[in-house]
């Protein structure tokens, strides 16, 4: 572009006459106008179209160089090995229990997303190949801040976390509890339960799972009162009576009580994630396979370099996730050898074509290991 206008300049600043041989001499024979106080000859029609053109040039070189576009670029984004160290921290670590040591890599993928970008970068990523671009609203909801959304991924995160260790330690038989996540304003259980306090019986069943909350209601109606018993910190147990109302959904028919339960490990020992700048919920199933494998005897990857994906429920169900394409690139360049695919994704991974890279197909936690050790013995596993 620089050279261009360059040489559009050049020319409209020196350029010979040229005009033809007729109408120069028209120019010659024609009285000749007086001329204002030292001002030169104005700009011909010729000049003003070039300098125009010139003008439009500078404006979109400025627009494409600084002026943001509403898309954003996806692309392969960093990864993580869940049993090995970041910035000198272990990404899993477990304290107050007996760990094992493990070998090879368990690697988490990730995903880029570049939400500031001019138009002129927009089409250099997308020209790479290694980007797509997507309307910016479908990864930001309208009026909704950089910080808001910041504090969502931050939550997914810590979600997984939660999941993942739930999810482990119930596969390896550790007891788990049932807590309330959440009390919807102005229910029959406000004001009697907090988030955080624990449940440990309603309406005469004994909570162990957060299912048994939904089944100790199941067949109850508005205006009925169930008892309840639960735990508020450290504190003694304790029972209340709560009287049920309708619920908000017209399809549920049974008394509504007006809380959201959700299950947590029960155990004396501690598991830390430390993982920084990394958001979304689409790592739980690295995670769980890590804190199994540090808690169980035996490498479970037996040195291999095994990479995944997969958001994962507190009873170890694994869900699809988005940016598939993007994470068996990002496996393969980090020098995995297999990737744990969750079901629903198999048919795009398999798509993005990545050479050397065998995909095993999940739908749980279980399934997971299973396949990981039928790799280590040489049986077929199943494969999108």
């Amino acid at each position: 572009m620089s050279e261009s206008r360059e040489e559009i300049t050049a020319r409209s600043a020196g350029s010979p006459d040229t005009s033809s041989g007729s109408e120069a001499a028209a120019d010659k024979a024609a009285p000749k106008r007086p001329r204002g106080g030292g001002g030169g000859k104005g700009l011909t029609r010729r000049g003003w179209t070039v300098l125009l053109s010139g003008v439009l040039v500078i404006a979109f070189g400025l627009a494409g160089a600084f002026v943001q576009v509403p898309y954003v670029a996806i692309g392969p984004g960093p990864t993580y090995n869940t049993l090995g160290d970041v910035d000198g921290s272990p990404v899993v670590e477990i304290s107050g229990h007996q760990t094992y040591p493990t070998a090879g890599e368990l690697r988490m993928t990730t995903v880029s997303l570049n939400d500031q970008i001019t138009l002129f970068g927009a089409l250099g990523l997308w020209a790479s190949g290694r980007y797509a671009l997507a309307p910016r609203e479908e990864y930001f909801k309208p009026g909704e801040s950089d910080q808001q959304v910041q504090q969502e991924n931050v939550q997914q995160f810590q979600d997984s976390q939660s999941n993942a260790e739930v999810a482990a330690l119930r596969h390896l038989n550790f007891p788990i509890k049932v807590l309330v996540q959440e009390v919807v304003s102005n229910s029959p259980a406000d004001h009697v339960l907090a988030a955080g306090d624990r449940l440990l019986m309603v309406n005469g069943r004994q909570i162990t799972q957060e299912d048994d909350v939904r089944a100790a209601l199941a067949g109850t109606s508005p205006g009925q009162t169930v008892p309840i018993t639960f735990q508020h910190g450290n504190d003694p147990a304790r029972s209340a009576s709560i009287t049920l109302t309708s619920n908000p959904d017209p399809s549920q028919k049974q008394g509504f009580m007006g809380l959201e339960p959700i299950d947590r490990a029960d155990v004396p020992f501690n598991v830390k994630v430390s993982l920084q700048d990394v958001g979304g919920p689409s790592a739980g199933l690295m995670f769980a396979l890590a804190i199994v494998d540090e808690l169980t005897p035996g490498a479970m990857v037996a040195g291999e370099h095994i990479a995944g994906t997969g958001e994962i429920d507190e009873k170890g169900n694994v869900s699809p996730i988005g940016g598939i394409s993007f994470k068996v690139v990002a496996a393969r360049e980090a020098g995995a050898t297999v990737f744990l695919t969750p079901a629903q994704n198999c048919a795009e991974a398999a798509a993005a074509d990545p050479s050397g890279l065998k995909l095993v197909k999940v739908t749980s936690l279980d399934s997971a290991l299973v396949a990981l050790d039928d790799l280590k013995t040489g049986k077929p596993t199943p494969s999108c």
